[in-house]
C-alpha cells in the first residue's frame, strides 16, 4: 500500500489544465446566463485561470478555444500569462459554429469547406508555434441527423484526409489530440463517436496523434475505465477532459455525479501508468459551469481530482493482485472499496499545507475578495460567454 510520501509526490506532479472558456457566462439551449465579474476577453480570462491556481497549486496552464480567444499579438498573451504564475496550455480548435458547417467541417461533402476546416486547424498550430504550447486538440461536430444524408464511408475518407493534412503541419514536439462523443448535434450518426473510431484514425496518422477520453461523452452505463485501460496499454491516451454527467455530455463538475467512477477511472489510470514521470497523458477540466460561480467551480473541480487520485494511490496493489490471482472475488473488490472509503481530505490539507497552499483553497478564494473585485471593476463592455 502507498504511503502518505507517494501519494504527496504524485499530487505534486500532477497538473489539471483549466479552459478558458470556463470562465466566461455560459447556459443551457434555452439561456445564456449572466454574472458579475465574468471576463471580457482573454487576458481577464486568464486572470482568472491563475487565481485557480494560486488557491490549488495544481493548476498551471490555461486551454484555449479558437477563436474565442483570438488576440492580436500571442506572443504577448503567453507573456501576459507567464506574468501571473500560468502558461497558455492546449489550443482547441473550432469547426462547429460557423454557417458554412452546417453539413459538417472536415467531413463535409463540399472540398470547399473542408479546406476552410483544415486551413483553421493549422491556423492553430501556426498559434501553437508561437506561444510554444504542445497540443492541439480536435473535437468535430460532424455527423448526419438521417439516413441517408450522406455517406458514412466517405465521411470517413474526408475525415483521414483532412486529419493528415494537419498532422503534416505538426511540428517534431506537437501532438495531436482527436477527442470523440457519441451524439450531439448529430443524432443519426457521428462521425467521431467514439474511442475506437479515434484510435484507428490515430494509428493510422502516427506516433503524434493520440486519443482524448471525455468523462462525459459516453453513453449511459459506458465503462469508462475499460476504455482508459486499453488506450494506456496500447499506448494511445493523450488526454482526459474532466467534467461530469447525469444524462449526456452536462459539462457539470468533476465528480459530481458518480465520484465511484471518477475513483475507478483514476485507479486504471494508475495502474497503467498515466501518472508516472513523464506520462504522456495531460489532465484538463471541460466543464461549463451554468448555475454556480466560475472560478470556485475551478477550484472545487481540482480539489475532486485530487481526492479521487489520492484514494487511487492507496489501493493497496499488493493485496489487489493476490485476491485476484487466488480468484478471491470480494476480497479483491474490498481492497478497492477500502481505498475508496477512506477519508484522504487530511492528507491533502497536510499536501497543500507543506507545498505553501492554503489548505482550505474554497474557502481561502472566498475571503480573498476577488470575487467582489472583479464584480466591481469589470463593468460594461462585452463580457465573455460560451463562443465567445
Amino acid at each position: 500500500m502507498a504511503n502518505a510520501a507517494e501519494v504527496k509526490a504524485v499530487l505534486k506532479r500532477l497538473a489539471i489544465e483549466t479552459p478558458s472558456w470556463a470562465y466566461g457566462n455560459s447556459g443551457t439551449r434555452f439561456k445564456v446566463f449572466g454574472q458579475p465579474g465574468v471576463p471580457r476577453d482573454p487576458y481577464e480570462k486568464v486572470a482568472d485561470a491563475a487565481q485557480v491556481h494560486k488557491y490549488t497549486g495544481a493548476a498551471p496552464t490555461v486551454a484555449l478555444h479558437i477563436p474565442w480567444d483570438k488576440v492580436a499579438d500571442y506572443a504577448n498573451f503567453s507573456e501576459h500569462a507567464k506574468s501571473l504564475g500560468v502558461s497558455l496550455g492546449t489550443i482547441n480548435s473550432n469547426t462547429f459554429q460557423d454557417d458554412d458547417y452546417l453539413l459538417g467541417s472536415v467531413c463535409n461533402p463540399d472540398p470547399k469547406i473542408r479546406a476552410k476546416a483544415v486551413a483553421h486547424l493549422i491556423d492553430c498550430i501556426d498559434i501553437m508555434d508561437i506561444t510554444g504550447v504542445r497540443d492541439l486538440k480536435l473535437w468535430f461536430a460532424d455527423g448526419t441527423n438521417y439516413p441517408g444524408q450522406d455517406s458514412i464511408r466517405e465521411r470517413q475518407d474526408r475525415l483521414a484526409e483532412s486529419l493528415e493534412k494537419a498532422y503534416a503541419r505538426l511540428g517534431d514536439n506537437q501532438r495531436m489530440l482527436l477527442e470523440y462523443k457519441f451524439f450531439e448535434p448529430a443524432f443519426y450518426h457521428t462521425d467521431v463517436p467514439d474511442w475506437g473510431t479515434s484510435l484507428v484514425h490515430c494509428l493510422a496518422l502516427g506516433p503524434k496523434a493520440w486519443v482524448v477520453v471525455d468523462t462525459g461523452h459516453h453513453a449511459p452505463g459506458t465503462n469508462i475505465e475499460f476504455i482508459v485501460a486499453n488506450l494506456l496499454r496500447a499506448k494511445r491516451l493523450g488526454a482526459f477532459d474532466f467534467n461530469s454527467r447525469f444524462y449526456a455530455d452536462d459539462d457539470l463538475i468533476v465528480g459530481a455525479a458518480d465520484p465511484f467512477q471518477l475513483f475507478r477511472i483514476m485507479h486504471e489510470v494508475n495502474v497503467g501508468g498515466g501518472f508516472d514521470v513523464g506520462t504522456p497523458v495531460s489532465y484538463v477540466l471541460d466543464q461549463c459551469h451554468n448555475i454556480e460561480a466560475k472560478i470556485p467551480g475551478q477550484i472545487r473541480s481540482i480539489m475532486n481530482v485530487q481526492e479521487a487520485v489520492a484514494k487511487a494511490i492507496t489501493v493497496d496493489q499488493g493485496a489487489l493482485k493476490a485476491a485476484q490471482v487466488a480468484g478471491d472475488v470480494l476480497a479483491a473488490h474490498e481492497v478497492l472499496m477500502d481505498a475508496y472509503n477512506t477519508d484522504v481530505r487530511p492528507l491533502l490539507r497536510e499536501f497543500r499545507a507543506d507545498n505553501g497552499i492554503d489548505p482550505e483553497p474554497m474557502k481561502a478564494y472566498a475571503a480573498s475578495g476577488y470575487a467582489k473585485k472583479i464584480a466591481t471593476e469589470r463593468v460594461g463592455g462585452n463580457q465573455a460567454g460560451w463562443g465567445a
